[in-house]
């Protein structure tokens, strides 16, 4: 179980390092458009994607 949180801790990594790494000037644009939101809309994004993600989740296991 724990072998199996640090591969997708890992994974995440990897996924999250892909975008900074192969397209640095696009990555700090976007990283300033998110700054520039209200709160509340990235609440909501977040909660968007959370929900997604376990949502998938539950599907793949």
């Amino acid at each position: 179980m724990l072998e199996t949180l640090w591969v997708g801790i890992a994974l995440v990594m990897i996924i999250e390092g892909v975008g900074p790494m192969l397209f640095p000037k696009k990555w700090q644009r976007f990283l300033l458009q998110m700054a520039s939101q209200p709160p509340e809309q990235l609440r909501t994004i977040g909660g968007v994607l959370v929900t997604v993600g376990m949502v998938s989740l539950l599907f793949l296991l």
